[in-house]
This record gives C-alpha cells, structure tokens and sequence, in this order.
C-alpha cells in the first residue's frame, strides 16, 4: 500500500525540525576503543549480541564458507530490481533468498522466491530441483540455520565484547594508546564530515532521497521507500539485507579456527568508569538542547510499515514467542571495488555505507536475526590479508531510531564473526552496514512474517475462489454456484492477489533462480492455470450481470460495483507491471534474467479463450451502471 501524502509530508517535517535542532554538529558515536563503549553497549543497545569467529564451531565454517562461493560460483546471487517511490532502481548488493520450502519474502514490492534448504534426502522428498552442489551448499546454510535457532535465546546478555576480551587480557596495556589514535582518527572524520553536515542540512530534501535509495538496495538490499536511512524510517528497509560485503581472506581452514584466539577489537579502554560520549560531538563539544524523540514514534511507524507489507498482517500482528525457528535467510554479497562510490553515513561521520540505516522489514514482531559475516576474495582474486593496518574493516553501525541524544555505536566484524539482534532491537533501532575493503557475503537469518507469504497459503486461496465455479465433465463447460455480491467481491480479490503477488513477481524476476532450482516452476504452473479459471469467472460475473440487465435490484448493482472496482484496480496494476517489464533498466539484463509481462493467455493454448480487453470490459460495466 502506498503512504498517504498527509502522512509522508509529515514524516518530512519532522526530518527536517531533527536536521535543524542538529545543526552543522555531528552525532557522537562510540567504537570498541573509546571510553565507555560497554557501557554505551549495555545501557542503550543491549538487545545486539555478538559471537565471535573462534566460538563457532570450526567444520561449520568450512562448510558455510564453502557454501557461499559455491552460490556465488553458479551465479545465484543476482541484484533486484526494486520499486522505490514509484520508479525502479537495481540494488547495491546481490542476493538470494533460501529457507523452508514454499516460503518467500517481500521488501520493496519485489517477492523473492525461497531456493529450498534441501534440509532432507531429496530421493525421500522427491526434491531433485537442484544439482549435487548447489544442494549441498543449501543444506550447508540450512545447517548454520539450526545452529542459531538452536544458540540465539542461549546467549546470555554479557556475551558481548568482554566475553573476546579475556583472553586478550594483555592488550589491555595497549588499551590507552588504541582509544587515544581512535579519538584522533574519529575527530579527523568528524570534522571532515561536519563541513559536509551543513551542505546537506541546507539540501536535506535531495540526500534524503538518495540515503532512502542507498539503503534499499541492500537489504532486503535496500530500505524502504522513502525512510531509509532517515530519521523516519521505521520498518521498511531491509534485512541486513544489505550487509554483504566485507574485507577478509576466504578459504579459512577448520585449523585457523581450532587454534581458540578472538582477534579483540576492543583494548582496555572498554573498562572506562565513565561514558564521556554521550551528549557530546564527534569533536567532544556538548551537542546543545538535543531532543529526544518519543518512542510513541515507533508505534507510528510500525503501523504503517504494517499497512506497506505484501504478505497481509493478521489484526494484531503476531509475535514471536516460544523457540526460536529462522525460516529464510537472505544471502548477500557486495564487493566495494566494484561500486562506482559509496555514499558517506551522514550524521555520525561513522565512514563509508554499504548498506543505509534501516529497520529488517517483514518479520515477526520481537523476533531475533541472526547474521553471518564472511569476507571473501573479490572478482579479482583480492582480499583483504596483508597490507596496512589501517585498511578499513566492515562494521555494523546502530542508533536508536527518533533520536539524536544517545550516541550511535559501531561493531567491527571479523570474517567469520555472528552476531544477534534480539528482542525489540530491529523495532526501536536502526542499523547500517560500513564497508571494509574487500568482498563481504552475508547470511541473514529471520522468522518472515509469512501468514500470506507461502505457496500453501495462495494454494488454499485458490481453491476459496475455485469452489464457486462449476465444471460439466461432459462438454466443460464453466458456471457460477453463487451470484452474491460477497462473493463475486472475494472472488476478484483473490484473483488480483494471484496475478499481481504471485504471478507477476515471478515473472518479473522469481524465475531467474530456475536456471538452478527448479522447485518453484510446477507450482507457478498450476497457479496460472488457477488464473486463468479466474478470468473465465470474471467473463460469468460480468456475462450474468448483462442477462439480467433490466432486471432491478440493490444486489445486482452491488455486484456490478464490486466487479468495477476490481477490473479497475487490476487494469492499474496490469499497466503498472507492463511498464516495469519494458522499462529502460528492466532491458539492460540479460534475456535469462529479463522481466516477462506474464501470465499470459499462451498462443498454444486452444482450449482457452481469447485473451480478454480489460478497457472493453471495464466499459461494458460502466454502461450496465449507467442504465441501472
């Protein structure tokens, strides 16, 4: 659903009232070096929780780590091409989508359809979709899937920072020197950063555009369309979606991991007796009046994040209670060398983004995510092994969202390394992904909010709609069993959710993965074959209606209402998606991952009318109400 504009100019507003207040000043944020960073981390963040490389287990990584290239190797991961206020905009990231069989997930009205786990013997599930490797690296990640439903509410809330830290007790002499270049390094960027804040105070209208962008490629490979990465932004980016990407070497041996060190990415400046952060500048000045926003806000803005979902929210939405069962991971991959620019985060002077501050879209209410982080070679055989210590790592940055008091927080991440948001982090926080050096895959566990996201779910709305309409065995020919404005009104909006949630992402881009899985395309099948049974419905509605013209009654102009406001609205919709199909960027792909204006009435397929003229239609309503 789009926003209304009351309630978009308003979101502007109060951007813009966030960007005054703030001023040329930059937010402070804190790293693993600075003074009061854990404690920063257990009072305002203590829903994230990190597990280092060293404690997992090390055959797990070979056959993850493995697994990635092997996704990567075949060409699965593919950059989407996503809606962003009303125009289309490929994301930063590539990606795919893999999880329990028939589950898929939406963001940015793009459905990406889910590459099974392979979780069984495929000769026992009749699964033979995929060849020997690819299923192997699927049931490779669907084993890492078990692994943090199984550890996820296990983690205890001091498995943070300090739990690495001791065994590098010895690098607490060096703690001083650490927090003292990092305070230099972070006062440097801020004052580069700052003579760009007033820059885009004065133009906030235009970055805010191009953060919200930025930000939803990745992730779910982007954000939302029109937040992200904006002070307003709630629910509607993405999934880590846009973490991928990082700098480390790949091929790490279960022996590396065996030898039991956690590289410490925090000195003893961790044990700071005082927060000197908070409520001062990236240059240490007192941020003056700074207001923090309510948290009533979140409750805004999950309602409309709720209202842009493509899988329907139940009333009210569920949450996650019980244990904890991921259900899809999206697989990422980004490498920065091979992005013309990468745009700088813009109100901490936290450094480069990969991925613009966002919310995980379409999860279960309170539900954790659970993310792996691995860096790789990039297309050009480099990695990020060697060289100058100052080389830049991939980190995760957060905030708390409507807020411009707490300072921000960054997380370095070493390849290999996981790390948890639990509880209400992803809902009242942001996060954004800063790049490194070298390529970065990244796998995102979550529990997709699927209540009509699942290939069950479409099948049994099918059969819903399927129930009212009769077939003679004997010649096959087609009626109606109940001619109830209801009815025809259910009908139709089953009708519309088939062709334009289902048939049309598939078309649009679902059907690129079946190169390499062919699980999805005997069920896309039967479904358009359901879709054109339902256009045959639409010509009995319509036809009953013209029989009966002058004939009276409130019912029959209610039906004819209810026909027209579907016809209409899927004659929107129709245009909508042929646009996209032939738009300029949709023609830059290759003819195997090309959009295709379908479903279709097929030239091979006699048995089935002729494909039917919606305008012609749509005006054949219009004059039955006229004359009623």
């Amino acid at each position: 659903m789009k926003r209304s504009g009351d309630s978009e100019g308003e979101k502007r507003r109060k951007r813009r009232r966030l960007l005054q207040e703030l001023g040329n000043q930059k937010i402070p944020f804190l790293r693993p070096p600075d003074r009061g960073y854990q404690r920063l981390w257990d009072s305002s963040y203590s829903g994230l929780v990190l597990r280092r490389s060293c404690s997992v287990p090390a055959e797990l990584h070979v056959r993850v780590q493995a697994a990635l290239l092997t996704l990567r190797r075949k060409g699965c991961l593919l950059r989407d091409l996503v809606r962003i206020r009303e125009r289309d905009v490929f994301t930063a990231v590539s990606r795919t989508l893999l999880g329990e069989p028939g589950h898929t997930y939406r963001y940015l009205d793009t459905r990406l359809f889910a590459i099974p786990w392979h979780s069984e013997d495929p000769e026992v599930k009749g699964q033979n979709c995929c060849d020997s490797d690819l299923s192997a690296a699927c049931k490779a990640l669907w084993e890492l899937n078990t692994f943090f439903s199984s550890d996820v509410s296990q983690r205890k809330e001091g498995d943070r920072l300090t739990q690495c830290l001791k065994e590098e007790a010895k690098l607490s002499d060096e703690g001083d020197t650490g927090s003292k270049n990092s305070e230099d390094s972070k006062n440097s960027e801020g004052g580069d950063s700052e003579s760009k804040q007033s820059e885009e105070g004065e133009t906030e209208s235009k970055h805010s555009e191009e953060w919200d962008i930025e930000s939803k490629h990745s992730e779910e490979g982007c954000s939302g369309s029109k937040q992200d990465g904006e002070w307003e932004t709630k629910s509607k980016p993405s999934s880590e979606e846009g973490e991928s990407s990082e700098d480390k070497p790949s091929g790490v041996s279960a022996s590396e991991h065996n030898e039991g060190k956690c590289p410490s990415v925090a000195p003893k400046a961790l044990s700071g007796t005082q927060n000197k952060g908070v409520g001062l500048t990236a240059q240490g000045k007192p941020v003056a009046k700074m207001k923090h926003i309510s948290s009533d806000h979140h409750v805004e803005d999950r309602e409309e994040a709720a209202s842009r979902q493509g899988c329907s929210q139940p009333s009210p939405p569920p949450v996650c209670t019980g244990p904890v069962k991921f259900n899809v991971t999206l697989l990422n991959y980004m490498d920065p060398a091979a992005m013309s620019q990468l745009k700088e985060e813009p109100y901490y002077g936290m450094g480069k983004m990969a991925v613009g501050w966002h919310h995980d879209e379409n999860l279960i209410s309170h539900s954790p995510v659970a993310v792996y982080s691995y860096n790789c070679h990039n297309d050009k055989g480099e990695s990020s092994e060697g060289g100058s210590e100052e080389r830049p790592c991939w980190s995760i940055g957060l905030k708390v969202a409507w807020d411009i008091h707490t300072p921000g927080l960054t997380l370095p991440l070493e390849s290999g390394d996981c790390y948890y948001m639990r509880d209400d982090l992803n809902s009242t926080h942001q996060h954004c992904v800063l790049a490194g050096e070298s390529a970065r895959f990244s796998s995102t566990h979550r529990v997709a909010e699927c209540s009509s996201g699942t290939l069950t779910y479409i099948q049994s709305r099918c059969e819903e709609a399927l129930s009212n309409l009769r077939t003679d065995l004997e010649t096959g020919s087609h009626s109606l069993l109940a001619l109830l404005p209801t009815t025809l009104k259910h009908c139709e909006e089953i009708h519309n959710e088939v062709e334009f949630e289902w048939l049309r992402q598939y078309w649009f881009q679902g059907r690129r993965f079946a190169r390499f899985c062919s699980w999805w395309t005997g069920p896309m099948e039967q479904l358009e074959k359901d879709w054109k049974l339902m256009e045959t419905m639409t010509m009995l509605f319509l036809g009953t209606l013209e029989e009966e013209e002058g004939q009276g009654g409130e019912g029959r102009r209610e039906m004819a209402e209810a026909l027209l406001s579907a016809l209409t609205d899927r004659h929107q919709q129709r245009q909508t998606w042929r646009d996209r199909c032939h738009s300029s960027l949709a023609q830059t792909l290759p003819p195997e991952e090309a959009p295709v204006d379908r479903p279709f009435w097929g030239v091979d397929d006699l048995s089935m009318p002729l494909p039917f003229d919606l305008a012609d239609i749509i005006n054949r309503v219009e004059s039955l109400l006229w004359r009623m």
